[in-house]
């Protein structure tokens, strides 16, 4: 049998190969993030409406898009590092399987109506939405950089499916939790219990060999065709990683807020949750479903171009969202599915020029520290929206999301003029 370092070689002499080997990373990770995606949408479509239940109040609405995006926070820099330093294939697992435990964490404080276990286990269910998020990376890892911005569509786009279910499966699992003595509105949380350790066991069991293990020792040996490798993989451009770093923080902030608050606004004006849901889906899936569109985009039209549609979108959505009356389902669905774009956009172009920024032996590390920025202006997004509509109203709250979005603009345009 080869030995490790027999199959690195192999790697590197045999271009068929590797590619073999990034389509294969690609495909399993990809199949993860149906299971990711479907875990992730239970906390968006509900948590706001658990914690408006439990505490009585709007104002605190927002908390638990806050806890569990700052849990991601932590769990993005220990899944980076972890990654870094034992390969994709364990760090993704156990970001998984923690932000598993974290679900059912939050299924018991909903039986035993215990606030502190809540705020508690949405700190930990975090850990998946880091997870899921990062996932994103390990599919560049065996591209080439024409192929960064799509390998990190491609895994996306696997995500809408699980992504835009949950969200539909809100009134069933709401049943189920119903017929078994757990509060209906936990139900969604059933869901990602088991889409997350399902997560974490596919990649577990599939991905083999790992993907950033193997890449970096072909980058340590030299033996990576420079068509593969570019001079980008052995310098750090600390410029590029800064404006990546800023597009992905300031989509995270405006989507985060908008959508949080959503569920609540809808609420407020007679609409049940089967229609929550179906916002929250299409929301959803105008963040997944469009990456492999805009992956090809960002790698032929450029990063900068449309990190720029990113911020003109997410404007978009917010004058939408701000002047759409509250009965109104179709701009509703409308406002929330620019929303999703215009992310989709930011992170698609913000991701790609992080990878085209780092060199391999650090990547990983600073990925992870990347998506702890993306985690706390998240949760920053989420904490501050319900004080916000509390104290003024939803459309404020889209007024002041739009003009942030508008400052992607200069940002991207300083950092094309420096270049």
């Amino acid at each position: 049998m080869e030995d490790h370092s027999d199959r690195i070689h192999s790697y590197g002499n045999d271009l068929e190969k590797r590619k073999s080997l990034y389509k294969r990373t690609l495909f399993i990770v990809s199949i993860s993030q149906v299971f990711g995606g479907a875990g992730l949408a239970a906390g968006v479509t509900v948590g706001a409406l658990l914690a408006q239940q439990m505490l009585g109040t709007d104002a605190y609405a927002g908390l638990p898009s806050a806890l569990f995006t700052l849990g991601s926070a932590g769990a993005a820099l220990f899944v980076g590092r972890l990654s870094q330093r034992y390969g994709r294939r364990i760090g993704l697992t156990t970001g998984f399987i923690i932000g598993g435990l974290g679900a059912i964490g939050v299924i018991i404080s909903a039986i035993i109506n215990s606030i502190i276990l809540l705020f508690i286990s949405l700190l930990i269910y975090g850990a998946g939405t880091a997870t899921n998020l990062q996932a994103r990376y390990a599919g560049t890892d065996l591209a080439t950089s024409k192929q960064r911005a799509t390998a990190v569509s491609m895994t996306m786009v696997f995500t809408t499916f699980g992504a835009v279910a949950g969200p539909n499966l809100v009134n069933v699992m709401g049943n189920l939790a119903s017929s078994i003595g757990i509060p209906s509105i936990a139900g969604p949380f059933i869901l990602a219990a088991a889409a997350y350790i399902l997560a974490g066991l596919v990649l577990f069991l599939l991905l083999r060999p790992d993907p950033l293990i193997i890449a970096r020792n072909l980058a340590a040996t030299n033996e990576v065709n420079k068509s593969v490798l570019t001079t980008s993989e052995n310098t750090e451009d600390k410029r590029g990683i800064l404006v990546g770093a800023a597009i992905m923080v300031m989509t995270q902030i405006v989507m985060v807020a908008i959508m949080t608050m959503t569920p609540v606004h809808m609420s407020h004006h007679g609409h049940g949750l089967g229609a929550v849901g179906l916002v929250i889906g299409f929301h959803i899936g105008a963040m997944y479903l469009p990456s492999l569109i805009t992956g090809f985009l960002v790698d032929k039209l450029g990063r900068v171009f449309m990190a720029i549609a990113s911020g003109i979108t997410l404007l978009l959505a917010g004058l939408t969202s701000a002047f759409a009356p509250a009965d109104s389902m179709l701009l509703l669905i409308i406002a929330l599915s620019l929303l999703g774009l215009g992310w989709n956009f930011g992170l698609i172009s913000g991701t790609a020029l992080i990878v085209d920024s780092t060199e391999m032996t650090t990547r990983a590390k600073r990925q992870g520290t990347v998506d702890v920025l993306i985690a706390l202006s998240g949760a920053a997004g989420g904490a501050l929206s319900g004080m916000i509509v509390a104290g003024s109203s939803y459309a404020t709250l889209s007024l002041i999301g739009g003009v942030i979005s508008l400052l992607l603009i200069p940002v991207v345009i300083w950092a094309r003029a420096k270049k």
